[in-house]
């Protein structure tokens, strides 16, 4: 199993370099880091009093993720979740911010669990996890990928726009289910045709 710094990195990778799509509600990034989290660190590579796309374009792989590391894996408490969890619990508070751990709530909720649906990991939602994960767990981390890609699909089917992240222009799966699927096993990932008839309404 990678640890968390291989894990980190890895994101890093997935995430690329400079992306400015005027769709992605994040904004710009680099290597997977908004304008919005490099503000709020205050983060000035620039040495001109300020944080701006400069500073964004500045910033090196490394630095996004000691970022990562910092304000996305141990601030949000992610590394107190079971360790089967950790990776695409990780790499969607990267892409999504909260929503990662308000998907991981509702699942846990599902299976049964007392949990409360706030987007913050407290002590309830991490035993709870715990609880989970002792019940299922070699099905916990496959049900937390399946709901992950469940929820850009329906970002989806809400969003016209952020429909290109799910699927590509030749109708095949988007870089966003590519990504929730490398945390799923392979016998639960979509065929091509499942997908197709996912997205089949979507214009």
């Amino acid at each position: 199993m990678l640890n968390v710094t291989q894990i980190a990195a890895e994101i890093v990778a997935r995430e690329g370099g400079w992306v400015n799509d005027p769709d992605d509600p994040g904004g710009a990034t680099n290597y997977g880091v908004t304008i919005g989290t490099l503000r709020q660190l205050g983060v000035d590579l620039d040495g001109d009093g300020d944080t701006d796309l400069h500073d964004l374009r500045r910033l090196r792989p490394d630095q996004a993720r000691d970022i990562f590391l910092q304000h996305y894996y141990r601030g949000p408490r992610i590394d107190e979740l079971p360790g089967t969890l950790q990776p695409s619990v990780f790499d969607m508070f990267v892409n999504a911010g909260t929503n990662a751990v308000t998907i991981l709530q509702r699942l846990l909720g599902e299976m049964g669990q007392r949990v409360a649906i706030d987007g913050r990991i407290g002590p309830q939602t991490i035993a709870a996890a715990a609880l989970a994960h002792a019940a299922a767990p070699r099905h916990l981390a496959d049900a937390y990928g399946i709901a992950r890609r469940n929820y850009y699909y329906r970002l989806g089917d809400a969003r016209q726009p952020l429909r290109k992240f799910a699927r590509r222009r030749d109708g095949g799966k988007g870089g966003w289910i590519v990504r929730a699927e490398q945390f799923i096993s392979p016998r639960y990932h979509l065929t091509a045709a499942e997908h197709r008839a996912r997205v089949a309404s979507w214009v």
